[in-house]
């Protein structure tokens, strides 16, 4: 394996990428797998990087929502040849948080692509890169022919932390509001639909992202412009007053909280998924949460057998949802930095590069 591999490297914020080769490994270690990327998109994790309100190693290759193709397997089962996906995280299986909590996400000595600086390992550590080394820890999955590149990148990041997130719910449910109409968003009311609950109701401040929710069999719930006061309202209106059975707050944003709790009947489930960066203060009483008697559970990333879910979702779901329309024309890898200002656009769910 003496090629290099081609990379677009990431130095820190408010700093252009830079093209980059970066040596493919002579050899792989135990466990390992070479893929080669078919296609990665762009999540909105990494725009908060680059915009400095997330921090990592630099330099280092960002990216992590990717498909490819291996090329050189250390891996009994894992095929040269096979088009695959991976987890976001390597996990080592042995720790407390992997072999007791259920929660390898939360492994002790977790690794996770596309936050890793290029003094790790080989390097080769994100997906904004023509090959990525994956680590033994990471599960592996073949993807079904069935499936479009373009499917299946964003399921190894969205669609597989919603599967997480909606492993459970609770009974009766009837009805559910979904707070944000980003790929998350969308993603949880085809997922809910999936499992039967009859009414999904979207909200976003966005009237240009809830356009989507009814192809994906939801209701769109408009706010008002910077205020969600108004999807409470209306959601309370459609219930009679009593309530949504579970609410999943994808939004990113702290603010839909309140109008979330408000929105719940006594005894419903509230999960929180989006909220993953530190600028999200409560302004939320106890009581309020007493009060319903309301289950309230955060989730971050997930497990690899809800990646596995994802993959059968997509599959099963086939041609009857539009996933098509989610993600934008594959943009040359060089062209990253065009790739992020039309994720700025919010023109497409998810902006696609390929090497």
């Amino acid at each position: 394996m003496s090629r290099a591999a081609q990379a677009m490297v990431f130095r820190g914020a408010g700093t252009p990428f830079e093209a980059a080769e970066i040596p493919l490994p002579s050899r792989l270690a135990p466990g390992e797998v070479l893929a080669r990327i078919r296609l990665a998109t762009l999540c909105g994790s990494d725009l908060h990087t680059l915009d400095g309100r997330r921090h990592g190693p630099v330099p280092c290759v960002l990216g992590h929502e990717a498909v490819g193709v291996v090329e050189a397997s250390a891996r009994p089962g894992v095929e040269v040849g096979a088009r695959v996906t991976w987890t976001l995280a390597d996990s080592c299986g042995c720790c407390s948080a992997c072999a007791e909590w259920d929660l390898p996400q939360k492994c002790e000595k977790l690794f996770k692509y596309g936050h890793a600086g290029l003094g790790d390992g080989s390097g080769l550590n994100g997906c904004y890169a023509s090959h990525i080394v994956l680590r033994p820890g990471t599960a592996v999955l073949a993807v079904p022919e069935s499936l479009p590149d373009s499917w299946v990148a964003p399921a190894n990041c969205a669609l597989a932390t919603i599967a997480c997130a909606l492993e459970t719910v609770p009974k009766p449910c009837r009805t559910a509001l979904v707070q944000g109409g980003g790929l998350l968003g969308i993603y949880a009311v085809a997922w809910l639909r999936s499992l039967g609950v009859e009414r999904v109701f979207c909200a976003d401040l966005s009237a240009e992202r809830l356009a989507s929710v009814e192809a994906f069999g939801g209701i769109p719930l408009p706010a008002d412009p910077g205020s969600w006061a108004a999807s409470k309202a209306r959601l309370m209106a459609a219930t009679g007053g009593k309530g949504a059975d579970l609410a999943i707050e994808v939004a990113g944003v702290s603010a839909v909280v309140p109008e979330g709790v408000a929105c719940l009947r006594p005894g419903a489930t509230y999960v929180w998924a989006g909220m993953v960066h530190p600028e999200t203060r409560l302004d939320l009483t106890g009581e309020a949460v007493i009060r319903r008697c309301l289950t309230i559970r955060g989730f971050h990333n997930y497990a690899p057998r809800h990646l596995a879910a994802s993959l059968g979702f997509l599959a099963k779901a086939g041609k009857a949802l539009p996933f098509d329309r989610l993600v934008s024309p594959a943009l040359p890898l060089g062209s990253l930095e065009e790739a992020f200002a039309l994720t700025r656009t919010r023109r497409w769910q998810r902006v696609a590069v390929a090497p």
